[in-house]
């Protein structure tokens, strides 16, 4: 590694996107935020308490993190400066190592920038369907179940389960998730689209190579109440008994509810509650997360509609391949991101496709 060369670069690198974070207004806006949240009528004129809480909390994450960085530059800059060429192998084993690290911090602080779109900051309704497929199509959504449930995981994001329907010989034909969390809708808004995957079946007694498909939605869950009338003409509204996953906790009466927006065709399923009224208060609760997005996006002009009519779920329309035979390979189909180890992918190590489709939509100018 050419040290000069690197002491340039990097110099040239922070000052660039010190421009670009924007260091002053970050810390003006933190300090507005301070100074409402420590007068003495916060608690009782403020109806946003929670909003300026948590705005404040990412501004002062953002300007610790970058402060952090710049640090870490100029300690190794000073190093190298003192130190001149005369590098031993250890010195150099070592600032190869901060190098990287500094590298990867940041990549991490620019996709944490892109999280600025109107509603990143909200926790997510992330909802797995199955399709073409069959017996296969409900398997691969229990392995999409359980490779979002690993990313969560490695984010720290709490999950509540909303509802689960079980394919009648494996897997799940739909998993309903709140995933609640800093920047949970921002980093999950693009794995809404159609997730592909190819391999020997296991449940082909000729061990032949199978295709299945499942698609994802993900919906923005506002903290604020959302103000919208919902005529109960417009509404179906079906119960049935609980069949998820939950044990003895799993009410074997007749408490499970499916609401259906008859005008947009919005499907919202709650079975996690205790009592039928209260899954029917949180389906209703969705319903208007998911209806107020729609009427958001129609106003703004910013997105296509959450539901603008019925999306296929088959070839041709997929996102993101996952190969697991006759070759190992996951690819993103609109960035053209692509590994060979499916498997760690399929254990919740996404961050290479989220971050890789954060930053080209960035480009594009969408605001998420």
């Amino acid at each position: 590694m050419k040290w000069k060369n690197f002491t340039m670069n990097i110099q040239v690198e922070l000052m660039n996107f010190g421009g670009f974070f924007d260091l002053d207004s970050k810390q003006k806006k933190a300090s507005e935020l301070k100074q409402i949240m420590e007068s003495p009528d916060f608690w009782t004129n403020q109806n946003n308490q929670e909003e300026i809480i948590k705005e404040y909390n990412n501004l002062k994450k953002l300007i610790d993190e970058f402060s952090s960085l710049k640090e870490e530059i100029n300690n190794n800059l000073e190093m190298i400066s003192l130190l001149k060429i005369e590098f031993d192998d250890e010195i150099k084993k070592m600032l190869e190592n901060n190098v990287n690290s500094i590298n990867k911090k940041f990549d991490e602080l620019e996709i944490l920038t892109l999280l600025d779109g109107p509603y990143d900051k909200e926790d997510a309704i992330f909802e797995i369907h199955s399709g073409a497929g069959g017996t296969e199509a409900n398997d691969w959504v229990s392995m999409l179940y359980r490779m979002y449930f690993r990313y969560f995981e490695k984010k720290g994001y709490k999950v509540e389960v909303l509802a689960e329907q079980k394919g009648e010989e494996a897997g799940f034909k739909t998993v309903s998730l709140l995933v609640k969390g800093n920047n949970a809708y921002g980093y999950l808004k693009n794995e809404k689209g159609v997730h592909r995957l190819v391999r020997i079946s296991p449940f082909d007694a000729n061990s032949r190579r199978h295709t299945s498909f499942a698609s994802v939605d993900v919906t923005p869950f506002f903290d604020k109440k959302i103000d919208i009338e919902i005529n109960e003409n417009d509404l179906t509204i079906d119960v049935f008994r609980s069949g998820g996953a939950g044990g003895q906790h799993v009410n074997t009466t007749d408490s499970a509810v499916r609401i259906t927006h008859i005008p947009t065709g919005l499907v919202v399923t709650c079975q996690n509650e205790r009592s039928q009224i209260q899954n029917r208060e949180k389906a209703l609760d969705i319903l208007k997360n998911k209806l107020y997005k729609l009427e958001l996006e129609k106003q703004e002009k910013e997105l296509k509609k959450i539901k603008g009519g019925p999306t296929d779920i088959n070839f041709g329309s997929q996102i993101r391949s996952y190969v697991l035979h006759p070759y190992s390979m996951v690819k993103d189909h609109r960035t053209n991101v692509e590994t060979g180890n499916a498997t760690k992918v399929l254990d919740g190590d996404l961050d290479i496709f989220i971050n890789a489709s954060l930053k080209i939509n960035d480009t594009k100018g969408s605001g998420g």
